[in-house]
């Protein structure tokens, strides 16, 4: 069984996604915005939705590959 059929695969991906829509979500925002009103929201959405889809699709491809436990390239978890 490939390792992306797995829950465990699937919750490290999303928590991956979720986490780099953050990382991206605030790089916009501190980079236009003074105020919460200064935001260009519908960009920081788009963008950020972006970044999770990226994320999952490097999840994905990482699927064919090392440790079957974690949606990673490692081979192996250093713990």
């Amino acid at each position: 069984m490939k390792k992306w059929a797995t829950g465990v695969f699937w919750g490290d991906a999303v928590e991956r996604a979720v986490r780099t829509a953050a990382q991206a979500a605030l790089g916009l925002i501190g980079t236009e915005a003074v105020g919460l009103l200064d935001v260009t929201w519908p960009v920081v959405g788009s963008a950020a939705g972006l970044a999770a889809v990226v994320s999952l699709l490097t999840s994905i491809a990482a699927g064919g590959t090392g440790d079957v436990t974690t949606a990673s390239f490692r081979t192996q978890r250093p713990y």
